[in-house]
Formats: structure tokens, sequence, C-alpha cells
């Protein structure tokens, strides 16, 4: 049986396991041991290791055929090397100054027979603005904040590492990730305000279900050192997300105020993701990877939570 190994074992590594079960003899890295038992719990074996510590890695040299790289950048680490956050990285892998736990993960799969496959979950915030334009895969990476900096490093170091060691890896560009637990329901219920329709951005989101299986039909049908979009049909504008999910949960419906005033009143990490504006295609996912959503739009999952 083939193995694969999983670095960032959280809620979507546990959507994907069951999926993986009785294909993949599955590994897990992890670092607090109290995590065992639920990795164990969904077929996964832990292997203890942290990609912050290059040290810890030995054990996972050689162990797969396959690796699913998970797992988020320390954003302290652009800051930690001196890097202003409000620049784009440029050849950051090269310097120091990029994201050290992909680069501690390949140094450790490179002292052995490296993997043949190699997905690894990014962000659709390396595009940074683009003033609710649609974007396809080809666009030009522009990111405007450190954890969307480190993400395009990281792309890259994985995508020269795969060149080099003839490793067929594929990226995927994930947004906004949502389920029935995985709803803004706090911050309905805090009142937090949404930008006004008129100076809305456009946001994406996928299903964190139909993420899992955008990652197995990677595994299957991904073309080497591809990046996919992992969107949904949606094209909603933030504020009506927002609305739809109030709407579904018996919720009252944000207030709406002036781009401004939104900016002086959230934080600025939730400003970060509320300023950009895009809207993504998914035609590249659909017809390579042969991906089916099982919920297209918010709409037909929120219709079922709201049936329930």
């Amino acid at each position: 049986m083939k193995r694969i190994l999983i670095t960032g074992c959280g809620d979507i590594a546990m959507r994907v396991a069951p999926l993986l079960q009785g294909h993949y003899r599955m590994f897990g890295l992890v670092r607090r041991a109290e995590r065992f038992a639920e990795l164990r719990a969904t077929g996964i074996i832990p292997v203890p290791g942290d990609l912050d510590d290059m040290w810890s890695l030995s054990r996972i040299a050689g162990l797969a055929d396959t690796v699913l790289h998970f797992a988020p950048p320390a954003v302290g680490s652009l800051r930690n090397n001196g890097v202003s956050t409000g620049v784009p990285l440029a050849g950051a892998s090269n310097n120091g100054t990029g994201d050290p736990r992909t680069r501690n993960l390949l140094a450790a799969l490179s002292r052995s027979t490296p993997p043949k496959r190699l997905i690894y979950i990014s962000t659709s915030g390396v595009y940074g603005d683009c003033s609710g334009a649609q974007v396809s895969e080809t666009h030009p990476r522009h990111p405007q904040m450190a954890r969307t900096q480190l993400r395009v490093d990281a792309e890259q170091q994985i995508r020269d590492w795969a060149e080099r060691n003839h490793v067929n890896a594929s990226t995927l560009r994930v947004p906004g990730i949502y389920a029935a637990d995985r709803l803004p329901l706090e911050r309905l219920r805090q009142g937090t305000p949404v930008i006004a329709a008129e100076e809305d951005s456009y946001t994406n989101l996928i299903h964190a279900n139909d993420l899992a299986r955008i990652v197995v039909a990677a595994l299957r049908h991904g073309k080497p050192n591809r990046a996919y979009h992992a969107s949904d049909d949606s094209k909603l504008k933030m504020g009506d997300y927002f609305d739809a999910v109030a709407d579904a949960c018996g919720l009252p419906r944000p207030p709406r105020l002036p781009r401004a005033e939104v900016e002086r009143a959230v934080s600025p990490m939730l400003w970060s993701f509320m300023n950009e504006s895009r809207r993504l295609t998914n035609e590249r996912m659909k017809q390579e990877l042969k991906v089916r959503l099982r919920y297209p739009t918010v709409a037909d999952a929120l219709a079922l939570i709201k049936g329930a």
C-alpha cells in the first residue's frame, strides 16, 4: 500500500483522511502528543515532529510516496527576519526571509528518496487586491500582506524543489473555507459591520468537504507544477455572504457602513480579508482535476443548513 504523509493535521486533513482510507497508509506529522489519539481515530499514524524544528524531522525522510503539505507558514517569520510586511517578497527563499516551515520540510524530504507527489494548500490571497477583476491561475501574484508573501515564497520553494527532484507537485490556491461548523456566526452575533453594497469587495469561497475532495482529485489528476483554484461557482460580495448566513441561521443581518468606516471599526487582520476583491475562475480545476462540486454555491450549502 502506498504511503502518504500529511503536514498540518487540521480540519481539512481530518476531512481528507476518510477519503484516503483503504488506498494509502497515512502518516501525520504532529508536534503535540495530546493529538495522537485524535489522529489514530481517523486512521492516521502520528509521527512526532515540528516544522519549526529542523532537527525533529528526521523520521519523515523517505517515509512516504506522497506528501500533503497543509501547514500554514508562521507569519512572524517575516518580522523576525527584518523584512517589511508591506513589501512583496522576491526570491525570499534564497535569502533566509521566506517560509522556514516549507524550507525545513523540503530539506528533510531531500535527505532520502523524495516523494513522487506533493500537494500544497496555498491561498488565493497571493494575488492581492484585484479590484474585483476575474482572475485565472496565470494572473500575476502580488501579495500585500505578510501571510500571503510567505505563501508566495512557499509556492516558489516547492516549484523549484519539485523541478530539481522530478516531483509532481500541485498547488491549490484556496479562498475562504466554510462549512456548517465553519460559519461566521460569532461575527454576526457581535454585529461586526460589513461594507456598503456599492463599495463592497467580491469574495471567493469553498465548502470544506469539497476542498477535501479537490485534494484527492489533485492526487489523481494534478499536473506537474500546476496551480489550481479550489473555489466554488459563487459570485458573491462579502456583505451578501454574511447576509445569506444570517438569514439561514436566524440571526440579524450585519450593519452596512462605508468602506472607510469599516476599516476603522475592524481589526487589521480582518480588514485584510475584507479589503481585497477578486473573482476566481475555476475552469482549470473542473477540467483537469475532473471535479464536480457537491456545493457549487454557498446557497446550495446554506439551503441544507436552513432546512435541517
